[in-house]
This record gives C-alpha cells, structure tokens and sequence, in this order.
C-alpha cells in the first residue's frame, strides 16, 4: 500500500512485521477515499512524483535553502503548474478539489516546495480569471510550464492582516502608473519572473486598491535581503521594492479599485491549498509515528501498547480524517461558487492548520530526543508548516466573525 511504501521510505523500517499496521492505514487514514476513479489517477501522479522527486531531496533542500527550480519545472510537465487554468493556453483545468489532493500528495515529499506551487497556482488563476485576453496570451504560456515563476504580492511592512490598509501606491502617468511602496515576506521574492501586486491608486479601504502585473527587470523594481526562517527553506522570500517603478497601463489587471478584491478572492483558493499541504505533512508524520510507536521499546513494550499513545493516535488520525473532509467540502464548494465558500474556506484553512500543526507535533513528541534530530524528517515538517497558521490569514483573523458569517 501507499502509506506502507511511504513509512518505509522514511524510516526504512520493515514494515510488513506489522500487518496490523497495513490494515489501519490502508482503510483508515488513506486520503485516497472518497475519490473518483479519475481523481485517484491524479493523486497516484501527484503521490509518485512526491515520492520520486521530492521526499529524496527535502532535506538537502531545506538544509542549503535550495530552491529546486527544474524540479518545478518536471512538476509542471505533469501539470501542476496551472492545476486549475483553463486549457486554452495550456492550462489543466482541474477542478479546486483535484488541486487540494494533488497539494495533500505533493506536500508528502517537500511541504516548502508544494506550498510555493501553490501560490504560483494562485497567481495563475488571477490572471487566467481576471485578466484580459492579451494579458493572458503574453503571460500565461511562459507561466503555465514555469518556464517563468510568479509571486503573489499583499502583504506590507505595515499592513499584514490589515491588508486594506496597504500603503503602496500607482500614480497614474500617461500610459504608466508609477509604483512605490515595498512588499514584505514575498515568496519567491526575487526569484520569481512575474510579480501579481496590489497598489493604492485611489481612496483609502479597499476601493483604492489596484492589481498590477510587475515583471523582473522593470526599472525601479529591486528586492530586499533574503530572509532567514524556521521553515520553507527551499524557497526563497524576499522584500520586494518599488521606487518610482515604471509600469505600463496594459499590466493593470481589471479595473482600478477591484484588487482587493481580486486579491481576496484568490486566497480562498490558496487556503484550501495551504490547509492542504498541511495535510500531507499531518499524514506523513501520522504514518512515521505509527510505525515508530511498532518498534521503539521501552520499560519492556513498545510504545504503541501504552494505552496513553493509542488514544494519542487514534485522536491524531480522527483529527486528521476531520480536517481532510472540511477541506474537501470548502474546495467544492469553491468550484460551485457557493454563497458560503468564504467561510468555509476561512474554517477549513484554520481548523486543518490548526488541527496538523498539533498533529505533527504530537508525531515529534512520539519520537522523544529523536524527533528532534535533523535525521528524522518529522522536525521539517513541524518547521515548514508552522507558517500555515500565519499565511494567507492568521488563525486569529480567520475565527472572527466577518471570516466565519456568525455575524450575519
């Protein structure tokens, strides 16, 4: 099964001493049910791909801050570069839940290097969905193999949650806008060809805010130092800057005062991916602390026979198994454009970070002295997912009442 080849890779364990264990994971926690036929072929492309190409790498990755770009590359031979694109330039033109099972799949092998897929997904769609036809045809053929890499850009120095109140502003100027303002914790910041940006060209609050394609090289663009972090070390965040950058008017997507929310809406997607990834890794570490439990001994029995540790992952699975559904549910509902896709979209993503963030840490404690060690994979995990509880909406932001509709 899967979950089998996937712990033994991991610890390298012989796991068919453990047929009990085969059992469980296969009918318990194997994110494979409830998938259609065509739906199963993807995660299985998406499951081997992780496996081949990313899990062998991770730590490496992680440990010299590589950011793996022909790796995104093959990824996008496969598709997963424009998951939910339309295919008139190229795109797969999945569905939103074909995406959070390719994302819970990819994250297995390397979460920092599906979470980045994820974004330059999002930027994508917002292009695919609410650029014009010429925009579209200059920019989405490059994008779509990742030829050219894209970052999504919000986020201020000064304006994080509060993301209305950004300060960066578009000057309108003949057939130009002139951007100034900074961007702050950008992923790919640097890296990345094309920069989807919000800017202020009107009143303040989220009527004055604009969406702007900034490509690589525009004179006035520059970036910051690259950051130091806890996690998604295989990808590179940067300040991104702009001083008195010169953008053409054609690189306006939509109207101006419709960015935020442009903006907003393409993070109902990137939280259910996020709450994705979040998943894979809560698997992972589900599976390595179940084997682990098999066979590390103490006081004269393993610990998977101390009843405290089988409740402990039987809660685990039954969290896991529960945030899996709610992601699920808020991505279709995403793809049928329901009245409550906001809010469940705000929900899934805080209760599956929530939920696997404690998850891959309850694997770590399993493991004592040795979840600690950089030789098990179980602390990248609990580092790279650590920022799903911040990203694209703060747990605390998603629970108040405008997120979750209690108020309406």
């Amino acid at each position: 099964m899967l979950a089998s080849i996937i712990a033994k890779r991991v610890l390298k364990f012989n796991i068919s001493r453990f047929p009990q264990l085969k059992r469980n994971v296969a009918s318990f926690l194997d994110p494979a049910l409830g998938l259609s036929d065509e739906q199963l072929q993807v995660q299985k492309i998406a499951q081997e791909f992780a496996m081949k190409e990313l899990r062998p790498m991770m730590a490496e990755w992680d440990e010299k801050e590589i950011f793996p770009v022909e790796t995104l590359r093959k990824a996008a031979a496969l598709g997963f570069g424009a998951i939910y694109t339309s295919e008139k330039y190229g795109g797969s033109n999945m569905t939103r839940l074909d995406a959070s099972v390719i994302f819970e799949a990819l994250s297995q092998g390397c979460v920092s290097t599906a979470a980045y897929i994820s974004i330059h997904n999002m930027v994508l769609w917002m292009i695919d969905h609410y650029g014009n036809e010429e925009q579209k045809r200059r920019l989405l053929p490059s994008l779509i193999p990742m030829k050219h890499l894209a970052s999504y850009c919000l986020t201020e120095p000064n304006s994080g949650s509060d993301a209305a109140s950004l300060s960066t502003t578009a000057r309108k100027d003949g057939e130009y806008y002139i951007l100034n303002g900074s961007k702050a914790f950008i992923s790919g910041g640097g890296q990345s060809d094309i920069y989807i940006l919000m800017a202020r060209t009107g009143e303040s609050g989220p009527k004055g805010i604009s969406c702007f394609v900034v490509e690589k090289g525009t004179p006035g663009l520059s970036f910051g130092k690259k950051e130091k972090k806890l996690g998604w070390n295989s990808q590179p965040t940067r300040a991104v800057i702009m001083e008195d950058c010169k953008v053409p008017a054609s690189n306006r997507i939509g109207a101006e005062g419709q960015g935020f929310s442009m903006a907003m809406n393409g993070l109902n997607g990137g939280r259910i991916n996020i709450a994705s990834c979040s998943l894979g890794a809560a698997q992972a570490c589900v599976e390595i602390a179940c084997e682990y439990a098999k066979v590390r001994k103490q006081f004269g029995k393993s610990l998977s026979e101390f009843q405290h540790n089988q409740f402990l992952l039987a809660r685990m699975a039954s969290d896991l198994i529960a945030a899996r559904l709610l992601v699920r549910k808020a991505a279709v509902s995403l793809q049928n454009r329901s009245p409550e896709t906001v809010s469940l979209c705000a929900a899934a993503k805080y209760f599956a970070t929530e939920k696997c963030s404690k998850i891959v840490n309850h694997a770590l404690q399993l493991h004592g002295g040795y979840g600690y060690l950089k030789d098990y994979p179980i602390q990248q995990y609990f580092r790279d997912i650590r920022v799903h509880q911040i990203l694209e909406g703060t747990s605390e932001n998603l629970i108040c009442l405008n997120d979750t509709g209690l108020n309406k």
